[in-house]
This record gives C-alpha cells, structure tokens and sequence, in this order.
C-alpha cells in the first residue's frame, strides 16, 4: 500500500472544493426557487376559475361526493363556493384572513391557514426576495434539497436532503418546473397532497386532479374542470361585508 502525502497547498485546495460545494448545497433549495421564478414571472395567469368534482374517502371508502366551484386572483384572493351558488356555502380568503359562510351568513373568521394558492401560482406574484420568508413561515427548510424521481421522472425537493426525512417537502416537476406533490408534518399527522393530470394554461400549467392524504390514508380527491385562466373577475365576489352568493 501505497502512502499518499498532502502538501499544505493541497489541503488547502481541498478545504476549499469541500467549503464551496457545502456551500452550495445549502442554497441549492433557493436556486430551485430562482428557477421556477424566472420561468414563471410575468407569464403565469393572473386568475383562475374551475369547476370541480370533490371525493371524500373515510377507510378507503367513498362517503361523499359534492361539486365546488374556486375562483383564484393571485396573488391574495381565493373563494370557494361549496355545491350550488344559491345555497350561500363558501370559504373565502383574503390577504392573511379567511371567512367561512353557512347559508350565506358569516360563521367564523380567522387566520388563512390555506398555502396551496401560493405554492401553484401566487409566488409569481410578489418580488422574489418574499418568496423565502413565506416558504420558511410554511414550514419549508429552504436550504435542504435534494433530487429524486416521482411517478418515473426527475424532480427537485425541498425542505430535505433525503426522501424518507420527516421535514416538511415541497416536489418540483424538473421539467415543467411546477409543484407536484407537498409533504407537511404536524405532531402525529402527516399531511400529503399529489398533483396529477396538469394541463397547459397559457404559459404557464394546472394540475387537474390532487389526492390528500392524512397519515398515508386517502382522504380527498379533486378532479377539475371547466378550467378558465385571465377572465373578468367580479372582485365583489370576495366582499366578506356583502356576501355575494
């Protein structure tokens, strides 16, 4: 066996590849981000409306079946409607608040706790330098990343540096550059969404169907349609003091 000597240069060489390349693992979660940004700024749909067909499961059996109606204007405004318009049922989200009505009466108000608008299109919304504090309030390590592959193709992960780490992941498309799959970890529950079936919207995309999942059980299933991008928004309809139905 052959002994191998290091001159000081070399190490010195050494420390600093092994510093850099640290380094760059640390950021390589905000360069995912820069991507996606700089693919997507300026070009993504300034609103959103569909239609959708709403499963509930409980043990794996369907209980429930209801029709939903969302309208999205980025990156702040987000309603939906929860079956007929008449019936006066919708949740409503605005800025940081979120309104939920019953028979078009105001039920509860409170704190939005819904991240998904952000995370499928609002982020392209605000400057860039927002878009890491917003990721780090929704729980999202953004200096943990790694690649992996989902249904058969490449995508970047945040918030961790393996798969099987119980951190909160947000999975990139590495090619469309769109989220396809999040990963939230709460004490005793594990949170899941799968965004399939997406469909190009202008420049920019939608996924068309989203599984949710609680501790690995499926619990919710979303199919879209009727999907409409960049149309004349009534903003009245986000009115929490007049409650449009």
């Amino acid at each position: 066996m052959k002994k191998v000597l290091f001159s000081t240069a070399s190490l010195a060489i050494l420390l600093f590849l092994f510093s850099s390349f640290a380094v760059d693992e640390k950021i390589r979660g905000e360069k995912v981000l820069q991507k996606m940004y700089k693919r997507y700024a300026g070009k993504w749909f300034s609103n959103f409306s569909f239609s959708q067909t709403t499963e509930n499961y409980k043990k794996d059996s369907l209980i429930k079946t209801a029709q939903w109606h969302e309208t999205i204007v980025y990156p702040d405004y987000f309603r939906i409607t929860f079956g007929e318009h008449n019936d006066g049922n919708a949740i409503i989200y605005k800025k940081d608040s979120s309104f939920l009505f019953r028979n078009s009466k105001l039920v509860q108000k409170g704190l939005r706790t819904e991240d998904m608008p952000f995370l499928l299109g609002g982020m392209y919304f605000i400057p860039f330098d927002s878009i890491k504090p917003k990721m780090i309030k929704e729980g999202f390590d953004v200096t943990k990343a790694h690649t992996s592959i989902w249904q058969g193709k490449k995508a970047f992960v945040i918030g961790s540096n393996t798969d099987d780490e119980k951190n909160n992941q947000l999975w990139i498309d590495a090619e469309k550059l769109v989220v396809i799959r999040f990963l939230k970890y709460l004490p005793s529950i594990k949170q899941e969404a799968i965004m399939n079936d997406h469909q190009k919207l202008g420049k920019a995309w939608s996924e068309t169907t989203v599984l949710f999942y609680i501790n690995d059980k499926l619990y919710q299933k979303e199919k879209y349609y009727d999907c409409k991008i960049n149309t004349a928004v009534d903003m009245n309809i986000f009115d929490t003091n007049n409650f449009i139905k």
